[in-house]
């Protein structure tokens, strides 16, 4: 029995030690010795280091009962990082007021101030650029389903 990205994934879920955490991403790399598990965690106010470690002891434990404690492998819990792309509208709504560049279903890529997070979608202020002129700002409503990757837009000023 192989492990699977599907399999963790539940495992992950059953070992996480408060109500806000959400699993975010799970990968298993596909090395037959020893193969690399990734289970990215987050919560709706962050996640701690202590919380992870609960994560990857309660994962382990499951692994060994699921598939004996011989297995050889290498699991990594930790948070998704700035540059991973929000997938979740737990996410979303943790990064209220934050500027976000989305790539719709349609190709088309828009930038903008994340403002309200929906049961269904987004309202964003987005950010339209006209060649000589100012920048405008215009509210929209994206649907989750028309968003293929959202990446919060990182200000260093």
């Amino acid at each position: 029995m192989a492990l699977t990205a599907k399999s963790i994934q539940e495992m992950a879920e059953a070992s996480l030690p408060d109500s806000d955490l959400f699993i975010v991403d799970v990968a298993v790399s596909d090395s037959p010795a020893r193969p690399k598990i990734t289970v990215l965690a987050d919560g709706e106010q962050g996640i701690t280091i202590d919380q992870c470690a609960t994560i990857s002891r309660r994962i382990n434990a499951k692994i060994a009962e699921t598939y004996g404690e011989e297995l050889a492998y290498v699991l990594e819990v930790s948070s998704p990082g700035v540059d991973f792309p929000l997938t979740q509208p737990k996410q979303f709504k943790r990064n209220v007021g934050r500027n976000l560049k989305l790539k719709l279903q349609d190709g088309i890529e828009k930038t903008g101030k994340l403002e309200e997070v929906t049961e269904t979608g987004i309202n964003l202020t987005e950010e339209v650029k006209q060649k000589g002129k100012k920048a405008t700002y215009v509210p929209v409503q994206i649907p989750f389903g028309e968003i293929v990757k959202a990446n919060v837009v990182i200000s260093f000023k």
